[in-house]
């Protein structure tokens, strides 16, 4: 089975300063994978070059079965237009920290947007998609809502269905919780669990040692822009074999 994220050798420097060191990294389709790690390991970092807003330095990187960024045409690579790298980035819904949900539109009409103006679905199919995904996410009462007279649990949620709406085969989720108040924390999570038991293919980073430890079939642990262990989540959460992750999981716990 071809892995639906693939990496070999990536690597993403901003300047002088290298964020991401030689990557290599295999994710089947269905997997859960967790990140974590310090503030700056490169998690974000891979996850912004996964849905390409961010364009690798060196190496290379696959999704769902595409060379992200190039086209091959017999033995040459040719690089891609923006308009063939907005259609390549379809492969992959992206969850923020903040949620960035257009604040003039409601609940259900940041849902249809996207479907009806990139995918070119029927406003009448888009529609009935998005009510069954606020439902699915818990908030078939707010369809109509504004993003100002929803909690940030609400909003992130409504992130979520949006994202899910543009129909990706891997969803990402960059510290989605992290934004929010602790009692908002568990609205969002229980939709994540939700959603690893359709198979959904899902990278997160996340500081959520529980969430991970329960969901994930991987972990990865970064710390300066590499993957210095990874495991099983028991293996890397309950017995990790390096000092570093050792110390991580002990702060993060402590």
């Amino acid at each position: 089975m071809n892995p639906i994220v693939h990496a070999i050798g990536a690597k993403k420097s901003f300047g002088t300063f290298q964020a991401l060191h030689d990557i290599n990294l295999s994710i089947e389709r269905s997997e859960v994978v967790c990140l974590i790690g310090p503030s700056g390991s490169g998690k974000s970092t891979l996850l912004r070059c996964i849905n390409q807003l961010e364009s690798l330095s060196d190496g290379a990187l696959w999704v769902n079965g595409e060379l992200l960024g190039f086209r091959r045409e017999g033995n040459k690579l040719y690089e891609l237009k923006d308009s063939e790298i907005a259609r390549q980035r379809l492969s992959t819904g992206m969850v923020f920290q903040r949620f960035n949900l257009f604040s003039h539109k409601t609940a259900l009409e940041n849902l249809t947007e996207g479907p009806t103006q990139i995918l070119k679905i029927p406003a009448r199919t888009a529609r009935e998609e998005a009510l069954n995904l606020l439902e699915r996410v818990g908030l078939a009462n707010k369809c109509d809502a504004y993003p100002v007279e929803l909690s940030g649990g609400q909003q992130q949620r409504v992130a979520i269905a949006r994202a899910l709406a543009m129909k990706p085969a891997v969803m990402l989720f960059d510290e989605p919780t992290s934004a929010l108040d602790p009692e908002l924390v568990g609205e969002v999570l229980a939709v994540m669990r939700n959603l690893a038991k359709t198979g959904m293919t899902m990278i997160v980073v996340t500081h959520e040692l529980g969430f991970a430890r329960e969901v994930a079939n991987r972990v990865f642990f970064m710390d300066h822009g590499q993957i210095v262990e990874t495991g099983t989540p028991s293996q890397v959460l309950v017995k990790p074999t390096q000092e570093r992750t050792r110390d991580f999981i002990s702060a993060v716990l402590s």
